[in-house]
C-alpha cells in the first residue's frame, strides 16, 4: 500500500498538537503516512518533514506582523508552491487563518484537484460571520472543535462542517483528581484551593489583574483560610509577581504547566477570564466565576460586532447561563468576591454547576471517540470520496 501523501500546514503550537495527534491516530490505524509541509517539534517528531522553521510564521499582532511581511509573503508563496509541486492526496491546515487560508488560495489556484480540509473553525459564529461564505470557494471541509461549529457554518452559507471534539476531552484525566489525596483536597471546604486565572495576554494583566486581586482581598476578609493560586506563563511570572508583592496579598503564583495541572486536579473553585480556559475549567469540574475587561473603545466596537449571547465557551455550548459572567463595568470585585464565594460550600450554585459540567462533557463526547480519532476518520473519508470522482 502506497503511503498517502498529506500536507500539513500549522502555524503555532496548538496546531502543532492538533496535526501530531492526526498523525498518531492514522498510525494506530496502520496507514502509512507521508507528511510534508510546516510544523513545528511536536509535529517534526510525529513525522512531518517541515519546509521551514514554524518560528518564521508564528507572530502575532500589528506591528510583530508588519515588520515580518515579506518573509510572511515569501513563506506563503513558497508553501503554497512546494505544496502544488508535490501533489499531496490532502491538504490539512490548521487554525493560524491568516496565513492558512493565503495557502489555501493558492493551492486551490493551482491544483484545484487536490482537497483541502481546515481544523479549527474560525469564530465566524461570534463576528465578522462574512468570512463563513468567503472560505467556501478554497476550503472544501472544516474540522470543528465545539458541538454548535457546523450548524452555523450551514446557516452562514461556509464549508462543510465536521464536529470532531475540543482536544481538551483527550486530556480530561490530567485536570481531575487522580486520587485519593487530590480528591480530598477537592472536597475540603474549609481549605479551599482558589484558582486565579486572569488571562495570558499583557493587556489582560492590565484590565483584570487589578480587579482580581481585590476580589481575593475581599474573599479573604471572609474566608481566611481560601489559598489563593494563580497559574501563569514564564514571560508573564515577572509582572505577576510583582503585582502580586505590590497588593500584599498571600497569593502562590505557578508557571509550570506540570503545576497548573496538579493546582487544576485540586481546586474546588475559580475566578478567570473569558477564554478557553473556562472550558478547561469546566470539563475538569470546577465551579466558575467568569469575567473580563477590555478598554472602553474596545467594548464600544466589540459590542457593535459581537453577535453571540454569551462570550464564555461552555455557556454557548450549553445555550444556557451556566457559568455567570461579570463583563467590563459588572467586574468589580464587590460582585465577583461574592459571586466566589457562594461556589465554595455545598450550595445550590455550586451543585448547578457541577450538574451543568456533566451535561457539557456529555454534549462534547458526541459518538464516544476521540477528536484525533474522529479527524483521521473524517480525513480519510475526503480523500475516499476524492478518488471516486
Amino acid at each position: 500500500m502506497a503511503p498517502l501523501r498529506i500536507a500539513i500546514v500549522a502555524g503555532e503550537a496548538s496546531g502543532d498538537e492538533l496535526g501530531a495527534s492526526l498523525l498518531k491516530a492514522l498510525a494506530e490505524r496502520g496507514i502509512p503516512v507521508e507528511a510534508r509541509g510546516v510544523g513545528g517539534p511536536v509535529l517534526k517528531a510525529a513525522g512531518l518533514e517541515s519546509l521551514f522553521d514554524q518560528a518564521d510564521i508564528a507572530v502575532m499582532g500589528l506591528g510583530p506582523v508588519i515588520r515580518r511581511l515579506p518573509l510572511l509573503m515569501r513563506r506563503i508563496r513558497e508553501t503554497a508552491e512546494s505544496i502544488i509541486a508535490w501533489k499531496p492526496d490532502l491538504v490539512l491546515t490548521i487554525d493560524s487563518p491568516d496565513f492558512c487560508k493565503r495557502v489555501a488560495r493558492r493551492v486551490r489556484a493551482g491544483a484545484p484537484a487536490i482537497p483541502i480540509v481546515h481544523w479549527v473553525c474560525p469564530s465566524v459564529w461570534a463576528w465578522r460571520p462574512g468570512r463563513a461564505p468567503a472560505m467556501k470557494p478554497y476550503i472544501d471541509d472544516i474540522l470543528c472543535l465545539l458541538p454548535f461549529e457546523p450548524a452555523a457554518l450551514a446557516r452562514l452559507g461556509g464549508p462543510v462542517g465536521h464536529y470532531v471534539g475540543h482536544p481538551l476531552i483527550e486530556r480530561l484525566g490530567e485536570y481531575r483528581p487522580r486520587d485519593e489525596t487530590e480528591a480530598a483536597v477537592r472536597a475540603d471546604a474549609g481549605r479551599a484551593l482558589a484558582l486565579l486565572l486572569p488571562g495570558s495576554r499583557h493587556a489582560e494583566l492590565h484590565h483584570l489583574l487589578p480587579v482580581f486581586l481585590e476580589t481575593v482581598r475581599d474573599s479573604l476578609r471572609q474566608r481566611p483560610g481560601l489559598r489563593w493560586v494563580l497559574p501563569t506563563l514564564k514571560r508573564l511570572e515577572p509582572e505577576v509577581r510583582r503585582r502580586i508583592e505590590a497588593a500584599n496579598l498571600p497569593i502562590e503564583v505557578i508557571a509550570d504547566d506540570v503545576a497548573k495541572r496538579a493546582a487544576f486536579r485540586e481546586a474546588r473553585v475559580a475566578l478567570a477570564a473569558s477564554g478557553t480556559v473556562t472550558l478547561e475549567l469546566a470539563l475538569a469540574g470546577i465551579p466558575t466565576v467568569a469575567a473580563y475587561r477590555v478598554a472602553a473603545w474596545e467594548a464600544f466596537i466589540a459590542r457593535r460586532l459581537i453577535k453571540v449571547p454569551s462570550v464564555i465557551l461552555p455557556n454557548l455550548i450549553l445555550d444556557e447561563r451556566a457559568v455567570p459572567e461579570f463583563l467590563q463595568e459588572e467586574a468589580m470585585a464587590a460582585r465577583l468576591a461574592p459571586a466566589v464565594l457562594a461556589l465554595v460550600d455545598e450550595t445550590p450554585a455550586r451543585a448547578a454547576q457541577i450538574e451543568a459540567f456533566a451535561r457539557l462533557e456529555q454534549r462534547m463526547r458526541d459518538d464516544g471517540a476521540g477528536p484525533s480519532e474522529k479527524a483521521a476518520r473524517l480525513v480519510l473519508d475526503v480523500m475516499a470520496k476524492r478518488r471516486k470522482t
